[in-house]
């Protein structure tokens, strides 16, 4: 059963703007795994970062190094989750995580679904 979605989009040049202005968003925003791609790749996990939290309704429990975008053995994105985060998500009785991501014309969008197969949370 589909427990939340999420949508969000970046623009690639604003969030460039931004990280240069202010670098130290980049270790803010991002666990340390994740720092070293370009902007373009950097928008669009912020944006799958994004997505997740619309997806869980906005909840401040969230910190954004507990969500890592990570890639499956066939390159797919994800997320593992850490910390308060995870036992948020165990709470709530989510199941999976599923996400897309893709940049273009200048943006960068991300669309996150959560599962829930039922019990805690529901």
């Amino acid at each position: 059963m589909i427990a939340g979605i999420g949508i969000d989009v970046v623009d690639l040049d604003r969030f460039e703007r931004s990280i240069r202005r202010t670098p130290a968003l980049v270790e803010r925003l991002f666990a340390e795994s994740e720092r070293g791609r370009s902007p373009r790749s950097l928008a669009a996990r912020f944006a799958a970062k994004e997505a997740l939290i619309k997806a869980l309704g906005g909840h401040a429990v969230l910190r954004w190094q507990e969500m890592r975008v990570v890639q499956d053995a066939d390159g797919n994105p994800g997320f593992e989750v850490t910390g308060g985060l995870a036992a948020h998500l165990e709470a709530l009785g989510i199941d999976a995580l599923h996400l897309s991501m893709s940049h273009d014309a200048g943006i960068a969008s991300a669309f996150v679904v959560l599962e829930r197969s039922g019990g805690a949370g529901g």
